[in-house]
């Protein structure tokens, strides 16, 4: 095992476990820290600067997760080990990221200080295994030209022999007069004789008597070399049974066209003759069944939709007799306003177009009387592709189409409890399906605050002598921001828990906005050093709410903004008619049309965002309690921004909602 310190770059989008890792890995002596990044995006650049022995990568990160970058660090660094590092569960998410490049799975709730070992322990196998498959680096020697020349046929024409003899089809040559020379396995399997029986065996003496006198007037026609290949079919007899071979059998000539042998090649075609006899006797008995059938008028059209047979059952149905109806247009079972508009030839071209046409209507019997019929058209084209007719299936549907409408009175009351009874079902389900949710997101979410400060403390217990005075200092600092991420997401349950269950009492009260927004705005700068924000709010602008439910509001827009966006995101406040909007907006690519319409409720946390999916829903509610609202508007591009709206203070007081 090589005892040096070997490189890594850590990437995590959450700050405190960065500096967890980075202490961790640091301390054991095993690893260096190179660099860091915040998403997978930042992770492909800094991987490619710092060129690490090893990348530890997490999978959930905002604007580029783990699993997107996976393929480019792999890129971008060929020979670094890259571990994934996740709060998610395993499952098959270890198996897809070996798949995508990765060399190995490490869970966030194992404990903090075996992070090291683990990480060492991969790179080393990676590093064996690597070594084991490396090719030897020692060349032949060349050869003579001469040997290299007689090496390089020897291969083709052993090449050759192989493709002959492990061909699938039989082949053979033969002397012009038309015994076996060289026959393969394959044409030895044919006609169920070992290969050496066959070798100076006539070719005619496979085939039976009846099919002689053809079989040797072809080899002499192929042996004349007058023609390129001569083709015939013939039957064989066989330990198991007669059979049938396609024989082609060509002329091999000299550079002077002079034939030298012939080749042969034979294909047997038994399973295939077989099932096309299978085949015609059951077109056959298809045939016989279509013209005994009763219940439905079966026949046929030609193109232009005349009738060219005609079944049993459409006699029965339709009152004409095959001589009464054959060559007349179909167009005459139709009611006469059907024919005036043309429907029968629209419905020929609708079957030519789509393959099939189907429809239920009014027919016209022999005797004038109508009846309710259910049509189906088929367009029958040949094997070649070509346009033949058309097939015609009616079936007399009068007594099906009184039972429905008798059924249909009671279907509608049916139908009324049951859409009543499947809203009740979706309601419930959406229910549990938004409670399964909310519980995994929330126990992601509260995984990585939990893991740095336990680990933040046991460093801290169990190494206080030999920390720095730095290290120290980092440490509580981690567990400061772990703190406040736990308490985040405390007042944010909280709140929205309190929302849902209407025991939010909302007081309206000047408010000053400017002050809110400097404070939140700090406030977050402090807690991400990477967040670049600007505000722009005239001083002395005033809306109607509450101090600390306003500030709750900004800070979770503030914070969607960076955790999803992109650096720098820009807070703008105005004053409209007797409204104040506060809008927020970042750099980064906007939110994907296909979550924009539930960016707001309760849970929404669009794919891999991460979050508990209630920030922008308690942005929302605690507008709309002090008269306001909240939205997404995709303009301006590429971002568009996300929109507070409140009461501006001078508009009055309005009285606290109830219930």
């Amino acid at each position: 095992m090589n005892d040096q310190p070997v490189t890594v770059v850590v990437v995590d989008d959450a700050a405190e476990v960065r500096l967890l890792v980075k202490h961790q890995l640091t301390r054991s002596g095993l690893f260096t820290v190179v660099g860091e990044a915040s998403n997978g995006r930042a992770a492909i650049d800094e991987v490619a600067r710092a060129a690490p022995d090893v990348v530890l990568l997490d999978v959930s990160m905002p604007e580029m997760d783990g699993l997107q970058a996976l393929p480019h660090v792999v890129a971008a660094a060929p020979e670094a080990v890259v571990v994934m590092y996740s709060g998610f569960e395993e499952g098959g998410l270890a198996q897809r990221a070996r798949a995508l490049g990765a060399s190995a799975f490490v869970a966030k709730s194992a404990a903090i200080d075996e992070l090291p070992q683990q990480l060492r322990a991969a790179v080393d196998g990676v590093r064996a295994d690597r070594m084991a498959t490396a090719p030897l680096t020692d060349e032949p020697a060349a050869e003579e030209p001469s040997r290299l020349s007689e090496n390089v046929l020897d291969e083709h024409l052993e090449r050759f022999r192989e493709i002959f003899e492990e061909a699938a089809i039989g082949l053979a040559t033969m002397t012009l007069t038309g015994n076996l020379v060289r026959p393969n396995r394959a044409l030895a399997e044919m006609v169920g004789r070992p290969m050496a029986e066959l070798v100076g065996l006539p070719y005619t003496a496979l085939a039976g008597p009846e099919e002689l006198a053809e079989l040797t007037s072809q080899l002499d026609l192929a042996q004349s070399g007058t023609v390129r290949f001569v083709q015939l079919e013939h039957a064989i007899r066989t330990p198991s049974g007669p059979r049938r071979l396609l024989a082609t059998i060509a002329p091999v000539k000299d550079a002077r066209g002079r034939s030298l042998y012939l080749f042969l090649q034979a294909q047997d075609v038994t399973a295939q003759r077989q099932a096309e006899e299978e085949l015609r006797q059951s077109e056959e008995r298809f045939r016989l069944l279509v013209e005994t059938v009763q219940d439905y008028a079966i026949f046929m059209l030609d193109p232009t939709g005349h009738v060219v047979s005609w079944n049993a059952g459409a006699e029965r149905i339709k009152g004409y007799r095959a001589s009464d109806i054959i060559g007349r247009h179909f167009r005459t079972f139709y009611p006469q306003e059907m024919q005036d508009i043309r429907h029968p030839e629209r419905e020929l071209e609708l079957a030519l177009r789509d393959g099939r046409y189907e429809e239920e209507g009014w027919r016209i019997r022999k005797d004038g009387s109508r009846f309710w019929a259910s049509v189906v058209i088929t367009a029958v084209h040949n094997r070649d592709g070509v346009h033949i007719g058309f097939a015609k299936v009616t079936r007399d549907m009068d007594e099906r189409r009184q039972m429905l409408i008798e059924l249909e009175d009671a279907a509608g009351a049916l139908a009324t409890a049951n859409a009543g009874l499947e809203a009740a079902n979706s309601q419930l389900a959406q229910e549990a399906a938004d409670q399964a949710q909310f519980l995994a997101v929330t126990a992601h979410e509260l995984r990585s605050p939990v893991s740095v400060l336990s680990g933040s403390a046991s460093l801290l217990a169990d190494h206080w002598a030999d920390l720095t005075e730095q290290e120290r200092g980092d440490l509580f600092e981690s567990v400061r921001m772990g703190a406040a991420r736990l308490q985040r997401l405390l007042n944010d349950l909280l709140t929205a828990s309190r929302l849902e269950s209407k025991r939010i009492r909302p007081s309206l009260q000047q408010v000053d906005l400017d002050a809110v927004l400097t404070r939140s705005v700090a406030a977050l700068k402090a807690a991400t050093a990477e967040a670049a924000i600007r505000l722009d709010c005239p001083p002395g602008l005033a809306a109607l709410g509450e101090t600390d439910r306003l500030a709750q509001a900004v800070d979770n827009l503030l914070a969607n903004a960076v955790r999803h966006g992109r650096p720098p995101v820009a807070v703008t406040a105005r004053r409209v008619e007797d409204r104040i909007e506060v809008a927020v907006r970042d750099a980064g690519p906007g939110v994907e049309p296909s979550v924009r319409d539930r960016l707001f409720q309760r849970f929404a946390t669009g794919g891999t965002r991460g979050g508990t999916g209630l920030g922008l829903f308690i942005v929302r509610e605690l507008a709309r309690a002090y008269g306001g609202d909240a939205w997404y508007e995709p303009e301006p591009a590429p971002s568009g921004q996300f929109v507070l709206s409140l009461l501006a203070a001078t508009a009055g007081v309005q009285p606290a909602p109830t219930g």
